[in-house]
């Protein structure tokens, strides 16, 4: 069962998932406030991945959403992600229920209907696999608007942000070298705590700088791995992550303010900011870029063209589309890394070698008549071999 379902079941004889009610109409400030076992209440038509993954991250117990989640503009993918997690999705009760409950209430979701104790203040459709999956059938129908729509948004963001994106103007300087070196870039994308697992042979042999974006910085710190930069929003970061990193970059708005920049001072911990309007994962790609990486591998950073749709009209998604541009043949997913690096020389030769070697010994000793402690001391330092290498490919 998930962590979010085990967060929010209610020991009491009604049935559903219970947790307390956070309300916001803004789905941003929303996510700052949320904590494991909460209901979010929201107003966020369309939900996205990114989302999707921010209340996936936060552990909560339930989504109630005022509008609809899937609106058929086009396939966005964070309902789907939401259910897939184990997350109940109670979807399009009405923007009344943003003034109805309270925030700080406990709430109980069961069967669409959101009570609180026993009395149902609002109603909607408990989203399915199923049903997802027949709304994503008639959102498809929406997609050649949403192109035309990127089309003239890339090109607005290319006007205004194009010192940064062709000249990398703005992009600040880190103190970690990252000339001529290789970069791994970890976001919170879908199943990127496994594709982290599959690179570690990589991360051995290439030792790459570690950049953390987000919930992939605590990824990373929880793998065992200490980032290099931290790249995001101070707020959604833990505290000992922040602090293991070596330098730490949080994004700002065009206006100068840094969202979580008051933490980073309340913890004591440099940290320098990016003005731009792109999203962290591609200041993340930029800054790499800027600095001279000689190549960027990606974990949790999906691009394909359901990602781009599935940040609507955002301002995000050109940005995207560019920054990719930008790194070109430098950018290179995870996945495809993982599949191809193969170590030099295989577990199993190696095993042989060191068999042959140590039969070798064994039989010397035994003929020299040395005895049999000696044959034993010999087997046991063969076994001792056998787990270290183990213990090296694992």
């Amino acid at each position: 069962m998930k962590l979010s379902g085990l967060l929010g079941r209610t020991n009491h004889e009604l049935p559903g998932v219970v947790g307390v009610a956070r309300v916001d109409r803004r789905s941003g400030d929303l996510l700052r406030r949320l904590s494991p076992g909460d209901v979010a209440v929201l107003d966020h038509v369309d939900i996205d991945r990114r989302t999707a993954e921010a209340l996936v991250h936060a552990g909560v117990a339930g989504v109630v959403n005022a509008s609809p989640s899937i609106s058929g503009r086009f396939p966005n993918l964070g309902p789907e992600l939401l259910v897939e997690a184990g997350v109940p999705l109670v979807d399009g009760v009405g923007t009344a229920v943003l003034r109805e409950i309270r925030d700080g209430a406990k709430l109980r979701l069961h069967d669409g209907g959101v009570f609180v104790g026993e009395k149902e203040v609002a109603r909607g459709v408990q989203q399915t696999a199923e049903s997802i999956a027949d709304a994503m059938i008639g959102a498809k129908a929406g997609m050649a608007a949403q192109l035309e729509a990127f089309s003239a948004n890339t090109i607005e963001f290319l006007r205004r942000e194009r010192s940064l994106i062709l000249d990398g103007v703005g992009v600040p300087e880190v103190f970690v070298p990252i000339r001529d070196r290789q970069v791994l870039v970890v976001a919170g994308g879908p199943r990127h705590a496994e594709e982290l697992r599959k690179l570690r042979k990589y991360i051995r042999e290439y030792r790459p700088v570690l950049i953390g974006v987000d919930a992939g910085a605590d990824t990373l710190h929880d793998a065992g791995f200490k980032p290099d930069v931290i790249v995001g929003d101070p707020d959604a970061i833990g505290t000992e992550t922040l602090k293991s990193g070596s330098e730490v970059v949080v994004p700002a708005q065009t206006d100068g303010h840094a969202p979580g920049l008051e933490r980073i001072q309340d913890l004591g911990i440099g940290a320098v900011t990016f003005p731009a309007t792109g999203n962290a994962e591609d200041l993340a790609l930029l800054l790499a870029e800027a600095n001279g990486a000689s190549l960027v591998v990606t974990v949790g950073l999906q691009a394909g063209l359901r990602e781009f749709l599935d940040r609507g009209n955002s301002g995000s998604t050109p940005s995207t589309f560019l920054t990719r541009l930008k790194l070109g043949n430098k950018l290179v997913d995870g996945h495809a890394v993982a599949t191809l690096h193969r170590s030099r020389v295989s577990l199993g030769l190696i095993t042989l070698l060191v068999l042959a070697a140590v039969v070798a010994m064994v039989a010397a000793l035994a003929v020299s008549g040395v005895g049999q402690v000696y044959v034993d001391l010999a087997a046991d330092a063969f076994r001792s071999v056998v787990d270290w290498f183990r213990g090296l490919f694992a």
